[in-house]
């Protein structure tokens, strides 16, 4: 088969993929990753690679800890309400609580985003959420890619996601194996639902036919964009510093899953976490989504978080001083339950009302 020579002129823009937006993205991007800037970056964004010179001195037998995550679809109610500074946070948290639940350190990040047609102000709207996100954190951004893909995505459609590095030292790696029978359950408070169970979210907006411009029957003054996009709570600094002064058995992020799911992957097989439900009221967001969706209460116990974004297990004689260092920093934490033996045949989480 012959293919017949085209006189016509070809342009990469002509399709679709405009190269001086993406510079002139990467420029702003280089503003921003000045602004998370910590011991330890070497050169700076726009180069093939991202440098960090790790902290070996500060170590033993250090060990590096990685994660990688996306916000979902969480993005789809950003981009319905044309809201774009906040879902970059919401990455570094998803990324960043997670490596940190091992008891590592979160050092540096890097970010993917990918569009069908690269809109200059939006994603670095996009990109600035993500550098306040390592600022929260006390991590560096150095570096990312974004992908300009018309044909895959629809105009005006993009994704995200991230990839965060840690260091442990390996003989202090919180892995679970220490949590015994007597130690105690913590939670800390989440700031709603997170980056997690927003499909049923959005089916239940969908069924009521609710505009997320409209005021919410249970947050005064407040739009259903804004509670639906405060962005994930990012635990490193309050959970570095507890580290310092405690130890932890373990640790849960409480994400996709909840309660009901999370919690088990850091138990010991013979473990039971015995959650008090009246130990918590669930945020009215909670409340509405339950009744509003008509969703019993098992099923939201394994799709939301309900109010807790992290749990810690600690042992029992040091709950009482925990929890004011905790409150000292800031956090809402409470006993949550405690672990008991588990049977056999018994469920690794069992709720307590």
């Amino acid at each position: 088969m012959t293919i017949p020579i085209t006189q016509a002129k070809r342009t990469y823009q002509g399709a679709g993929v405009d190269i001086a937006a993406g510079d002139a993205l990467v420029e702003h991007i280089k503003i921003d990753a000045k602004r998370t800037h910590r011991q330890g970056v070497l050169g700076g964004i726009g180069g093939f690679g991202g440098f960090f010179e790790l902290p070996w001195q500060d170590y033993r037998e250090p060990v590096l800890v990685s994660g990688t995550d996306g916000v979902g679809s969480k993005l789809l109610i950003a981009k319905q309400a044309k809201c774009f500074d906040t879902i970059g946070i919401d990455l570094v948290a998803m990324c960043a609580n997670d490596v940190l639940v091992s008891g590592s350190e979160p050092l540096f990040f890097l970010d993917y985003y990918a569009t069908g047609k690269l809109r200059v102000e939006e994603a670095a709207s996009v990109i600035t959420g993500i550098a306040e996100g390592c600022k929260q954190a006390n991590i560096a951004l150095i570096g990312g890619e974004t992908a300009e893909l018309p044909g895959m995505y629809q105009d005006g459609d993009y994704d995200l996601a991230g990839f965060c590095v840690g260091i442990v030292e390996k003989a202090k790696i919180i892995d679970g194996s220490a949590v015994n029978s007597s130690d105690v359950l913590i939670a800390l408070e989440s700031s709603g639902p997170h980056s997690n169970g927003y499909s049923l979210i959005r089916q239940i907006l969908s069924d009521h036919t609710i505009q997320l411009s409209d005021q919410t029957p249970f947050a005064k003054n407040k739009t259903f964009a804004e509670v639906l996009l405060a962005p994930t709570r990012i635990y490193v600094k309050t959970i570095l510093a507890l580290l310092k002064q405690f130890p932890i058995h373990a640790m849960a992020h409480i994400t996709g899953g909840g309660l009901t799911d999370n919690i088990p992957r850091v138990l010991p097989d013979n473990c039971c976490a015995e959650i008090n439900l009246n130990s918590f009221t669930k945020p009215p967001v909670f409340q509405w989504i339950a009744e509003a969706g008509g969703i019993e209460h098992t099923e939201m116990l394994r799709t939301f978080n309900c109010g807790v974004g992290m749990v810690l297990v600690i042992p029992k004689d040091h709950v009482k001083p925990c929890l004011e260092t905790l409150h000292s920093l800031g956090e809402k934490a409470w006993i949550l339950g405690e672990i008991t033996v588990r049977s056999p045949a018994a469920d690794a989480v069992c709720y307590l009302s």
